[in-house]
């Protein structure tokens, strides 16, 4: 069946970044660049967590910790889909299966060894290096055929550890999108209220 833009809705998604790279985007003067890591998990795109300020704060607060960051900061954006190759519609990992078919058939072809999800945790894998790359090939596919390229890529991803014992839910479960096409951020907006732990309440939005 063919994807139909905008089939999901739009959507709020929140960005953890450096409190710099905020104000600039809040001032119209810059874009979010995307994540283009070889394990990024929906491939290449602007990441957003969707519906959850709270996660993008805590991550960029790793960030800041990790010294890849200065200043905590969460930037929230509303987003129109567009065309969206979207994990949770039924039926459309057909093209994701396809696309990895292809793939391994044209690596067996040049014995060149495809990459590895890596990173386990608690049978999650963290790092999703083949995943990436055939979500890439997916477009790329796409572009040869003459397809209407993804504007979007959305799926849910479970992290953490199980919530009880037995259970199949996932502390940090979450829904991301990584946005491909920019236009489709019809704006951003300055996030209010969030909790952020006693140790940095510094970063606090609430405080400015």
């Amino acid at each position: 069946m063919a994807r139909r833009s905008n089939s999901f809705g739009p959507v709020l998604g929140y960005h953890g970044c450096d409190r710099s790279v905020a104000e600039s985007v809040l001032a119209g003067s810059a874009e979010l660049k995307p994540s283009e890591n070889s394990y990024d998990w929906l491939g290449p795109g602007v990441y957003f967590w969707v519906d959850s300020p709270q996660r993008a704060i805590e991550w960029a607060l790793k960030a800041k910790r990790a010294g890849r960051i200065n200043e905590a900061y969460v930037v929230g954006a509303h987003i129109n889909l567009g065309l969206c190759l979207n994990f949770t519609d039924y039926g459309v990992m057909g093209e994701v299966k396809n696309a990895f078919k292809l793939l391994k058939s044209l690596a067996d072809t040049i014995s060149l060894p495809l990459p590895k999800n890596e990173v386990v945790d608690d049978t999650i894998y963290l790092k999703r290096s083949l995943d990436c790359q055939v979500i890439q090939f997916v477009h790329r596919i796409r572009q040869d055929i003459g397809e209407v390229p993804y504007d979007s890529v959305l799926g849910v991803f479970e992290e953490g550890e199980r919530v009880y014992r037995g259970s199949g839910i996932r502390e940090y479960t979450h829904m991301q999108v990584a946005v491909r096409l920019t236009d489709i951020i019809t704006g951003y907006f300055r996030v209010r209220g969030l909790d952020i732990p006693a140790g940095d309440r510094r970063y606090s939005h609430e405080q400015q």
